[in-house]
């Protein structure tokens, strides 16, 4: 293992600081899984069900009102 210029950075067996990187993705943007959840409460989608904030007993609620309207 290579010496640690701070004690806080750890290195791969190939040399690469890995506190560095975690730093440099921090500041990159949003990640892969958050920007699934956004396109998933905005646009919908097949499998997107673990993403939504509707209560769906307030939907079913709703619906059978609305049948029991007709």
């Amino acid at each position: 293992m290579k010496e640690n210029k701070n004690n806080n950075d750890t290195f791969t067996v190939a040399g690469t600081n890995i506190d560095a990187v975690k730093r440099q993705n921090e500041r990159s943007g949003l990640s892969y899984n958050e920007v699934k959840e956004i396109l998933a409460k905005t646009t919908g989608g097949h499998g997107t069900g673990i993403y939504s904030d509707t209560n769906m007993e307030v939907v079913r609620t709703k619906n059978q009102q609305s049948k029991d309207n007709q």
